[in-house]
């Protein structure tokens, strides 16, 4: 064998040799921020009076957003009211008797009877002294005797429309009225829920990233009027080449980098992608191109504020955080 063919035997076997003692270098994929928005509209729909954000604001939680015009709602409730005092007054009048000036009537009347009742009675003495005396015949006491059960008769019915007078209405008229007036009260409940849902307020703290109408302008029920991005709705979303996607799987931590970013952020796979697709156009380079992929989603594990919608990302496993965490799940 010649001198130079066993240098190169050397070289190759040297190759070999520092290639295999060379640490396997993570796998590197690409990807971008998304965001998951909340799109704010009201359930009812109005002519916009106010707008109180634009595009690019941060707000608080339940900070003011917008306001429908309310007027027609507002009539609404408070004829509502209006309703729902006249049943409830009609509910209290069923657990009522008759007034006072009604009841000294019927009162009055029973006096009445009652005195016409007692000169019956003493006519009736009367007649039947004279019968006994043979100044009058049979038929005259009869008549007395008639005329004194008239008056009691009458003494009894005004007694009990007394009585009657005093009681409150039927159970079924009061059920009624308080079915009626409990009625009443959830209409005008509805009528307070819509003219509310005419001003809206954010949910959550977060970014106005969109406006989509301005105020004058009239919208449908349900028809977004703007976006929100909470820091908490922000994700990673990146594409792992199917012969890598072994390597990963939901619950496994990565680490982030970007332009922007600064040190390394760390995240936490959410979901893989059950179906493969051809690398998006958005990540296109001369490596990746047309490369069969699976897409992976992350949540970083602490909120950024350098991770904005469309920010392109590169993304490697972060095996030492995730050894940690199989370690104390273990423990």
């Amino acid at each position: 064998m010649s001198i130079l063919h066993s240098k190169i035997i050397f070289l190759s076997l040297s190759l070999l040799c520092l290639s295999a003692c060379q640490p396997n270098t993570p796998p590197s994929w690409s990807g971008y921020v998304e965001g998951d928005y909340l799109y704010l509209s009201a359930p009812i729909g109005g002519r916009i009076d106010r707008l109180a954000v634009q595009a690019g604001q941060q707000v608080e939680a339940n900070a003011f957003l917008f306001q429908l015009d309310k007027e027609a709602e507002e009539a609404s409730r408070d004829e509502l009211a209006a309703r729902l005092l006249v049943a409830q007054a009609q509910a209290d009048n069923t657990t009522k008797g008759r007034r006072q000036d009604e009841l000294a009537v019927t009162q009055a009347q029973l006096a009445n009877a009652q005195a016409q009742a007692t000169l019956a009675q003493n006519d009736l003495q009367r007649q039947q002294q004279l019968l006994t005396q043979g100044f009058i015949s049979k038929a005259k006491l009869d008549d007395a005797l008639t005329n004194v059960k008239l008056t009691q008769a009458r003494v009894k019915e005004l007694n009990a429309a007394l009585a009657v007078a005093k009681l409150p209405s039927r159970i079924d008229e009061r059920n009624a009225a308080i079915a009626n007036t409990s009625a009443a009260q959830q209409a005008l409940r509805l009528a307070n829920w819509r003219s509310a849902q005419k001003s809206q307020n954010a949910p959550v703290a977060g970014q106005i990233t969109e406006v989509f109408f301005r105020p004058g302008e009239v919208v449908a029920a349900g028809q977004p009027i703007l976006s929100l991005l909470a820091p908490s709705n922000v994700k990673l979303r990146f594409f792992v080449p199917e012969s890598e996607l072994a390597t990963i799987k939901a619950g496994q931590h990565v680490q982030i980098t970007c332009d922007q970013c600064g040190a390394p952020i760390t995240a936490t796979i959410t979901r893989i992608s059950s179906q493969a697709e051809y690398t998006p156009p958005v990540i296109y380079s001369n490596a990746q191109r047309a490369k069969l992929v699976f897409m992976v989603e992350a949540k970083p594990d602490s909120v950024s504020t350098s991770l904005h919608p469309g920010l392109a990302i590169d993304v490697k496993p972060d095996y030492a955080k995730s050894s940690k965490v199989e370690m104390e799940k273990k423990s």
